[in-house]
């Protein structure tokens, strides 16, 4: 029967606790995330003992949110250095010497059954299905899946024990013989101490208790006898005892995170990248697993799955206030000068620092490249000159940091990375992307009903990634070709303020979404009532000829382009409006779109980003049934 001692059980409470705190304060945005995962470990980390399976806890986000530092970060606080491991599995290349999990936590001597901490970083390199859904042949690391479906991994070695008995058992007999013979005993076949490579091999073959040094007092005979005595109870030959090791997975999952390929977009608003990456549930992270593992071992992943969202607007500015009191706590403690930045410095480092889909990563770096570096050249001057402040501040207008060194002021000229690629942009570009950009705008707000949360057209990239749907819209069969008309109508935007031959190749992207909308309308869900079968199944046996559905999504796009060319005609003076005031301010707030709509009897409502687009069906459904047959 288990003993329990409420007083180590306390503390643990009490460090656990603890711990939460620190990590709270080390990260910044994902408190839920911690939440979650110190529940999750609670029982682990308290009574470990209680445990007949492993602790299985999955982290997914995408790129640069935290999910490795935080497991470092959580095995720091809770003192388990010496007993965690990180372990990258991949069928690319040779991931290390080692073939086998069992063979890396062996090296890190954690066969022994006590609680350690195991972290499966970047899994998605481990897929065992292609994009295709054929497998993919695989030798090493197999026995993860066995480590997960239960916490034991089969033992594939049991040579060390007999050999070790054998090569007793050969001296013994050499004795004897010399004995019986009345020969002098040869020194090697002397019954001694066992050596230092023994300790180590036996220690892991019987799972002992001992630290290497102190086995090296136990005497051979001794040694045989302890080796016996666990053959008799076969405890040797027992699948080896993980059920105490907490498995932590980790990984970035594309298909989970639909904005995940916008990677190099700077100018979309963070707020809205984060709206979408909160609507992520289990089930999405289910789907994503199966197009890389086959299901019976998606099942091993278990339920317990935490999904970090984006950051926030937010939260980068408070890691952009954090990292610059850094380099103002570092820049006095090593020159004795103190460091003041305005809000100027903040915003500069925002603007060129931060991607969201990239997470912390390119902003660390932005405030090096433009906060250390360019400190390093002040400091030299405020030393030689005796002076104890120097005040940082951004001049937009001048283009320059500017520094005050007690009386004297200092300009640096200075232009961010990201801005430098926004101003090259000339006004007849401006004038281009914002008129494409306010086609989006428009047919958005007469189709959907609600104004765009972002509006921008000078931009560090010119179309990257075609139009972002602020909202989650509910996808309906009107919803579909809503949305197709919306990815349109840039280009067509262009068209009818341009000409046609002055459209620009920007809509390449939008026009490549909109075809994969109108496959699916036809393909996946059947909503063109001339092919009704699904088209989209990839297995051999059940695979449609794609082909004959061609020339449907052909007249679809044709029709949709048609019918959003006379909704933009209809909105024209709406359209011209909003195109130069986008193009003058080169950013537009949303109020600011919304006055322009309703002065044109565009009628839409600001909701917040995430807001869910769907039709009010319960509503219908409390109202009386009146058939009418098929509509």
């Amino acid at each position: 029967m288990l003993q329990l001692d409420k007083a180590l059980i306390q503390a643990r409470k009490a460090e656990l606790e603890s711990t939460k705190h620190a990590l709270k304060h080390h990260f910044v945005g994902i408190d839920p995330i911690i939440d979650e995962l110190m529940d999750c470990i609670q029982v682990w980390y308290l009574m470990p003992e209680l445990l007949k399976r492993p602790v299985i806890v999955n982290l997914w986000g995408m790129t640069g949110v935290g999910k490795t530092d935080l497991v470092r970060q959580l095995v720091k606080h809770l003192h388990f250095q010496d007993r965690f491991a990180e372990v990258e599995l991949s069928n690319i290349g040779q991931t290390s010497w080692s073939s086998s999990v069992s063979s890396v936590l062996d090296d890190y001597g954690f066969h022994n059954g006590k609680p350690c901490i195991v972290l499966f970083d970047e899994i998605q390199r481990f897929n065992t299905i292609d994009s295709k859904g054929e497998q993919l042949p695989q030798t090493k690391f197999m026995d993860f899946w066995e480590l997960l479906s239960d916490g034991h991994l089969s033992k594939k070695q049991k040579d060390d024990l007999d050999s070790f008995l054998n090569e007793y058992y050969q001296r013994e007999r050499n004795a004897q013989r010399r004995r019986s013979k009345g020969e002098k005993e040869d020194e090697d076949d002397s019954p001694g101490y066992i050596s230092t490579w023994d300790a180590v091999n036996l220690k892991k073959a019987l799972n002992l208790d001992m630290e290497v040094v102190d086995m090296l007092d136990i005497t051979e005979e001794e040694m045989v006898s302890m080796i016996l005595t666990a053959k008799r109870k076969k405890v040797i030959y027992e699948p080896i005892n993980h059920t105490q090791t907490l498995i932590l997975i980790s990984g970035n999952l594309d298909d989970a995170f639909q904005m995940s390929h916008q990677a190099a977009e700077a100018d979309v608003d963070a707020d809205i990248f984060h709206a979408f990456t909160t609507k992520v549930t289990l089930m999405n992270i289910k789907d994503a697993l199966l197009r890389k593992f086959r299901p019976e071992q998606v099942a091993r992943f278990g339920n317990i799955h935490l999904v970090y969202p984006s950051l926030r607007k937010q939260d980068f500015h408070t890691l952009i206030t954090r990292e610059i009191h850094r380099v103002q706590t570092d820049t006095f403690g090593r020159t004795g000068i103190r460091l003041v930045t305005d809000v100027s410095m903040n915003q500069l480092i925002y603007r060129n620092g931060v991607f969201p889909v990239q997470g912390v990563r390119p902003l660390f770096s932005s405030v090096t490249d433009i906060l250390e570096v360019n400190l390093s050249r002040l400091l030299l001057q405020a030393l030689s000159d005796d002076i104890d402040t120097i005040h940082l501040s951004y001049s937009e207008a001048r283009q320059a940091i500017v520094a005050r060194l007690g009386d004297v002021t200092v300009e640096h000229p200075y232009v961010g990375r990201i801005d430098k690629i926004r101003q090259d942009n000339t006004q007849a570009s401006v004038a281009n992307i914002s008129v494409h950009e306010s086609g989006h705008a428009v047919a958005y707000m007469v189709l959907f009903g609600l104004v765009p949360l972002q509006l921008q057209s000078k931009v560090a990239s010119s179309y990257a990634s075609g139009f972002t749907f602020p909202h989650q819209l509910h996808r309906t069969r009107r919803t579909l070709l809503d949305m197709i008309k919306v990815y349109l109508a840039g280009g067509i935007a262009e068209e009818l303020l341009f000409g046609h031959l002055e459209a620009s190749t920007g809509r390449e992207n939008d026009r490549e979404r909109a075809t994969e909308l109108a496959m699916d309308y036809v393909r996946r869900y059947g909503f063109d009532d001339e092919f009704q079968a699904t088209y989209t199944i990839e297995d051999y046996p059940h695979r449609m000829n794609t082909v004959v559905t061609d020339m449907d999504v052909e007249k679809m796009m044709m029709r949709l382009v048609s019918e959003t060319k006379e909704l933009l005609g209809q909105y024209v003076h709406c359209l011209h409006a909003l195109s130069k005031a986008l193009t003058e301010a080169g950013k537009l707030e949303t109020d600011q779109v919304a006055a322009i709509a309703q002065q044109y009897d565009v009628a839409a409502e600001i909701k917040p980003e995430g807001h869910l687009h769907i039709a009010d069906y319960d509503a219908r459904l409390r109202e009386p049934l009146v058939w009418r047959g098929r509509h």
